[in-house]
């Protein structure tokens, strides 16, 4: 009989034997049963117990949480959080965001900056818009976004109630950035999401074809995203880059329009790999937008795609086995336009544009994948691309409504505005808002009669498009860096106004000192409706200034105004424009003592008088006025409306 410290010297020889030996030959070497030797072998093979291994794998985690706090409180790299403190009790998308997307750091998208409540009120009616650059606006965003018609006309129809329209579109961007920003809007607990996007699905940030990518595996790209959120991330790619940029002796190349640069894999003919993977990425990504949506009981409304099809001619036309070129096709359309067969035209104008092998503008089966989840989901599908056409000649949208190839100009985008709002009320999502203050049928030109925009805005949005149109693939050749010169002699500014719209786009200004060297320009040339309209801007822009004197308190405290430009004859104009009769008269005496000559001074001081019902103040500087002006054709009315409320 075999003891325990023999059986223990046995295996100890075993052991040492099981690298020279096969289990056979050990069993016969020391007569041992091979299944007795298997099984000092397999216990022999776990060395270490259960525990051993958990700590061996929490110690890198461990590791890797401690490096993330500290990185944290040191306040390394960028913070990507979603939501950041705007000040007032709001909350603001992060400006840094975009890093998410665009890691490379050589262009970072932003937003149009809405804000909303952080602690949302019960009365709140609270609307997230999500898409790309045509849903934030471009190039007249942020005033021209189709958000702020909807933010408008909801606020003139719903005078009572909270309305926040929260607009966190980008440029560059798809759908996987509309994917990874729902749970933190969903947060928010938001009444209604709007969704317009799909025109960048292609070349967007980590898109099959984008120069912003991490391959085709939508798995691999989600958790990518999701690892982009920590500043560990961020460290480990600075420390690559920094060491590609040692290494590397190439110098950096100039850089083009943003639409030049995004695109990697350029040509996508279509039924290609790519092609279908667009769609796919394109599908899966939006059926689980709204799958998150509905578990959260959160409606949204989704907007077909609408583009130039008319007067935009494909970008990229190449031969396919068995069909005409993209450019062929657009001509037929061309042909078949002037011999009055529209239909037939509209179709060969949308073929020409699916066989565009640039992927700039949507493929039509894009929108037939948002109508078939709109079916599955049982959400509401806004046919833009039926309502642009009704509305165009012959029924084919073009330059009609649109500055390009797919951003509509500012008609455009009130147009889409127009018609979210109206399924908005068709299905029922404004009835917690109470009575409406105008007819449904008088609406829509009265929020077009006090829609807030400026000729700045205009003219930045102008500009824009030149540079855009200026670069590949409008032109044949990517344009190298402008110089002064050029960029001058390309946007060719005329005026002051023009001139501001340059230094904004040089990036000289930003887009409120823009606006406020603006307000302050037209306030010294005394046109004070002028600079009321792009103070008004500026407010509506940013409403945690609240109102004129807060904004005015606001920019003195940043030293961007002068308060020797508020002289009593301006300011008491200012409160005469916007109501404030009791204000307009205490200034415009002021005014009326050191210019007691002025005739615009008095007749706008008997104005204030006559809207505060004091017939008789008002008669008496009247009279003043006409005395020194008997012509003037304002003050006579003016007279003839007192003498008719007097008797």
């Amino acid at each position: 009989m075999i003891n325990s410290e023999d059986k223990k010297n046995i295996k100890k020889k075993i052991l040492a034997d099981r690298k020279n030996f096969t289990p056979e030959q050990l069993s016969k070497k020391y007569n041992i049963p091979v299944k007795e030797i298997k099984e000092i072998l397999k216990i022999s093979a776990r060395k270490y117990p259960k525990w051993f291994y958990l700590i061996f794998i929490a110690i890198p985690v461990a590791f890797l949480v401690l490096l993330e706090i500290s990185l944290k409180a040191f306040n390394y790299g960028y913070n990507l959080e979603q939501w950041v403190d705007a000040g007032n009790g709001k909350l603001i998308i992060n400006t840094e965001i975009g890093r998410r997307y665009f890691p490379s750091g050589n262009f970072v998208p932003n937003t149009i900056e809405d804000m909303f409540d952080i602690h949302k009120k019960p009365d709140a009616f609270r609307v997230f818009v999500l898409g790309e650059s045509s849903a934030q606006g471009y190039p007249f965003n942020p005033m021209g976004a189709f958000s702020r018609y909807i933010r408008k006309r909801l606020e003139l129809v719903y005078p009572q109630a909270k309305i926040e329209i929260v607009n966190i579109s980008m440029t560059a961007v798809n759908s996987y950035t509309i994917l990874d920003l729902l749970p933190g809007v969903l947060e928010q607990k938001p009444d209604l999401i709007l969704i317009y996007a799909g025109h960048n699905e292609y070349y967007g940030a980590l898109g099959v074809g984008s120069i912003e990518s991490f391959g085709t595996s939508r798995n691999l790209v989600k958790l990518m995203l999701f690892l982009n959120k920590f500043k560990t991330t961020q460290l480990l790619r600075d420390a690559v880059n920094s060491l590609l940029s040692f290494l590397s002796s190439e110098k950096t190349k100039p850089r083009g329009t943003l639409m030049s640069e995004i695109a990697e894999d350029k040509l996508i003919p279509i039924n290609s790999d790519k092609y279908y993977k667009g769609v796919e990425q394109f599908r899966e990504n939006l059926d689980e937008i709204l799958q998150l949506a509905k578990e959260k009981g959160t409606p949204v409304i989704i907007g077909k795609l609408v583009s130039n099809l008319k007067d935009q001619k494909p970008f990229a036309s190449i031969k396919y086995r068995g069909n005409k070129a993209a450019i062929e096709i657009y001509e037929l359309a061309k042909e078949e336009l002037l011999k009055n067969n529209f239909s037939k035209a509209e179709s060969l104008f949308v073929l020409a544009k699916d066989l565009d092998a640039l992927r700039f503008r949507a493929p039509q089966i894009l929108n037939k994948v948002i109508v078939q989840l709109g079916n599955k989901y049982k959400v509401p599908v806004v046919p833009l691309d039926s309502i642009f056409n009704s509305v165009s000649p012959f029924k084919i949208a073009g330059d009609n409504l649109f500055v390009d190839h797919l951003h509509p100009n500012l008609q455009g985008y009130q147009l889409i505005g127009k018609s979210f709002y109206d399924y908005m009320y068709k299905y029922g999502y404004l009835n917690s808002l109470g009575k409406e203050q105008f007819p449904y049928e008088q609406q829509d030109s009265i929020t077009l009669a006090n829609f807030v925009f400026t000729r700045l805005d205009s003219v930045l949005g102008t500009y824009y498009v030149k540079l855009l149109k200026s670069d590949w693939p409008f032109t044949k050749k990517r344009s190298e860096k402008f110089n002064q010169q050029d960029f001058m002699g390309m946007l060719n500014p005329k005026d002051f106004i023009d001139s501001i719209a340059v230094a904004r786009i040089e990036n000289k200004i930003s887009w409120v000192d823009a606006h406020l060297i603006a307000a302050t320009y037209h306030l010294r040339r005394d046109e004070i409706k002028d600079y009321l309209k792009y103070m008004n801007v500026i407010i509506y822009q940013y409403p945690i200034l609240k109102d004129l004197d807060g904004a005015l308190r606001f920019f003195y405290a940043q030293n961007k105004i002068n308060l020797n430009d508020y002289i009593p004859r301006r300011n008491g104009l200012m409160a005469l424009y916007i109501g404030n009769y009791g204000n307009a008269i205490r200034y415009l005496k002021l005014a009326a003592e050191s210019e007691p000559d002025n005739s615009v001074i008095l007749y706008n001081l008997a104005l204030a008088f006559y809207k505060k019902n004091n017939f008789d103040s008002a008669t008496v500087y009247l009279n003043k006025c006409l005395m020194l002006n008997p012509h003037n054709k304002e003050a006579m009315e003016l007279k003839k409306l007192i003498k008719k409320n007097k008797k």
